[in-house]
């Protein structure tokens, strides 16, 4: 796979550190986030036979599920340009009675998708990471037929969501400070504004936009397995491999905030999501 300039960054990330991560931990992060990408899959409300585009597909759960609700006589197409998370993604089994399920190594801010070949396009997580937003969603919309859909799931700010806050702010009296970041770098919070959100849509060509809160309990796994999890992935999990030195002096600050959370079915904690929807003209 060629690596366009402009996502040659994300693509080195995502081939590197992260995708490796999150290839390891796919089992807890498969049941953290899928609540929240199924309450997206409702909204995009796939049907029978349909080919849909799966951007940022990652480890291949939402390609499988969506493969199932369009059923034998649809296709799904996951694209991601993590190679680790799509090794995962190939040899996962399908789901009995769904479509056919295919994953495509590529960009798809600059991949040339046959125009008009998919009836609905779909991300969980996948859409806050390209370096020209609106020239990305300008690319999608190609892929899609006239009158096709668009529904996606992304984070709301980092303030409203715990299960990142929390643990981030436990390890910070042991963590250099931070600079501040830009907002509206790539990465999970890019598309926390809404109204940022909407003006790339629509002056990508989309019309009928609309984002809707969501707020969802995730989680499912122990306390110790959540707490590794925060370790490796998202802000803190950046700073500890930033500064891997302070990793045992933030574990007993993290497990104490986390073990507030743990309910009968393992720790549980608040999200904060946007739930997007567009239509193609």
């Amino acid at each position: 796979m060629s690596a366009p300039a402009s996502n040659a960054d994300q693509i080195d990330y995502w081939n590197d550190t992260a995708g490796g991560k999150w290839a390891r931990f796919q089992d807890r992060l498969d049941r953290q986030l899928e609540p929240l990408g199924r309450a997206a899959m409702d909204a995009l409300a796939p049907r029978a036979g349909e080919r849909i585009l799966d951007i940022g597909c990652g480890c291949g759960q939402t390609t499988l599920e969506l493969a199932s609700r369009v059923g034998p006589s649809g296709a799904v197409t996951g694209v991601d340009i993590s190679r680790p998370m799509l090794d995962v993604a190939r040899v996962r089994p399908g789901p009995a009675s769904a479509g056919a399920a295919e994953f495509l190594e590529a960009d798809a801010q600059t991949y040339g998708f046959a125009p008009g070949a998919y009836d609905a396009v779909f991300s969980r997580f996948g859409v806050m990471f390209f370096n020209d937003p609106p020239a990305a969603f300008a690319n999608i919309r190609k892929a899609l037929k006239p009158g096709g859909r668009l529904a996606f799931v992304c984070w709301r700010p980092y303030v409203d969501n715990p299960w990142m806050r929390k643990p981030m702010e436990a390890a910070e009296p042991f963590l250099p400070p931070e600079e501040p970041s830009d907002p509206l770098a790539p990465g999970p919070f890019a598309f926390a504004d809404p109204e940022r959100v909407r003006a790339i849509l629509a002056g990508a060509g989309f019309h009928a936009i609309d984002a809707q809160p969501a707020d969802i309990m995730i989680g499912g796994s122990d306390l110790d397995q959540s707490v590794e999890l925060a370790f490796n992935i998202g802000p803190l999990g950046r700073a500890l491999r930033e500064n891997p030195g302070a990793a045992d002096k933030v574990r007993d600050a993290v497990k104490m905030v986390l073990e507030r959370y743990v309910t009968p079915d393992g720790l549980r904690m608040p999200s904060a999501v946007w739930i997007v929807t567009a239509d193609n003209p």
